[in-house]
């Protein structure tokens, strides 16, 4: 995209540390532009939720202190480009999630062809059933034209990349640290092929920033927003897959599990998504089936039909099994769960304990009136 002076504000906004994706969405609407936000002075930042007196100090001298051109320098040297959130190249799936990033970094081209894609992940110390079922399904969804996205991570997301490239097809590698070096380092040639016009690398974090724990879990939130459902091939109990997963579950997005033995550890964690009502699939068949009629992300909702006239039908029967009595508590509960809601909602919403939510939650599920799905999302039967 060319240097115009509003993508250098930008550029900017991302560099400051410590401005995250709500922070700067909230600089935005208060200052209506990039480089209004960064012209405001301290009192003006103080004025902006969630930005004290201390913080806007700093921010306001880190916003006139930032220099693009090193940033600039390393962008032109690894062939990466940056697109900010509301322009044109920004992809339209994720622009859509709660909190989008800001600013990302492409090294290759986002196509229109990437709205249809399916996110593969798993774990990095997987089993060779989990490299070998990785690749199958990755092949599957390939040589059906979805575009394979994962996190370039050793394990299951290399498996799914090269799998989709050996098919023919696109993927798509989300990395948790900056371009200008590629983690792990043995995935470099990896890398490059994907960047080659078979794909792009994406980032949120700045080009020489190297990849911190922390950063990991901010990663897998944009492999689930750019996807269209998100399968895991293998995780442990303790996998960053699972993390994906709630993203899904929190972004609307579809999660699918390909099962392994109730015995292994390696499938702990799928067994367990499973339980909580995340769709069972043996192949990319199963995958794409149970994505047909399902909207992509970014469209439009579908128009409808003014109303046909129809004949008058029998009133149905009534239900012959009576709803179970509810506590107050649970009334209040059910009654909040008209839409799908995450957990910590309804604490915030309800201004219940998190354990009495709970406990009633549970309470709700044995008379099966809610059941609860990955990421702590629950939704009435």
């Amino acid at each position: 995209m060319s240097d115009t002076p509003d993508w250098h504000d930008h550029l900017a906004l991302a560099l400051v540390p410590g401005l995250g994706p709500k922070l700067t969405a909230a600089l935005l609407e208060r200052f209506g532009s990039a480089a209004a936000a960064r012209r405001a002075t301290p009192a003006e930042l103080a004025e902006v939720p969630h930005v004290g007196a201390k913080l806007a100090a700093g921010f306001a001298a880190a916003l006139r202190a930032v220099d693009l051109g090193p940033e600039l320098g390393r962008m032109e040297r690894h062939g990466v480009r940056a697109v900010p959130l509301g322009f044109p190249g920004y992809p339209p799936p994720l622009a859509r999630v709660p909190a989008p990033p800001p600013l990302l970094y492409f090294r290759g081209d986002w196509a229109d062809a990437d709205a249809h894609a399916v996110g593969v992940v798993g774990s990095r110390a997987c089993s060779e059933y989990g490299l070998r079922e990785a690749a199958r399904l990755a092949r599957g969804l390939a040589a059906a034209g979805f575009t394979v996205v994962s996190g370039l991570a050793r394990g299951v997301d290399a498996a799914a990349h090269r799998a989709a490239l050996d098919a023919g097809g696109r993927t798509v590698a989300v990395l948790a640290g900056g371009l200008s070096r590629v983690y792990p380092p043995e995935h470099a040639d990896l890398a490059a092929q994907i960047a080659a016009g078979r794909g792009c690398l994406v980032t949120e974090t700045p080009m020489d920033v190297p990849p911190q724990p922390g950063m990991f879990p901010a990663r897998n939130r944009i492999i689930s927003g750019l996807s269209r459902a998100v399968v895991v091939v293998e995780a442990s109990a303790r996998s960053g897959a699972l993390i994906t997963a709630r993203h899904a579950a929190e972004q609307g997005r579809e999660v699918f599990v390909l099962p392994g033995r109730a015995d292994d550890p390696h499938s702990a964690g799928c067994l367990e998504l499973l339980r909580k009502g995340a769709r069972l699939v043996r192949s990319a068949d199963d995958v794409i089936e149970d994505l047909k009629g399902l909207s992509t992300p970014d469209s439009p909702p579908r128009p409808t039909q003014a109303p046909v006239a129809e004949p008058a039908r029998p009133a149905a029967a009534p239900d012959p099994t009576p709803r179970p009595t509810l506590t107050p508590d649970e009334q209040r509960v059910y009654d909040a769960l008209a839409a799908r809601r995450h957990a910590d909602e309804l604490v915030r919403e309800l201004d219940l304990p998190p354990g009495e939510l709970t406990r009633v939650l549970t309470q709700l599920e044995l008379k099966k009136q809610v059941r609860q799905l990955p990421g702590r999302q629950f939704e009435r039967r």
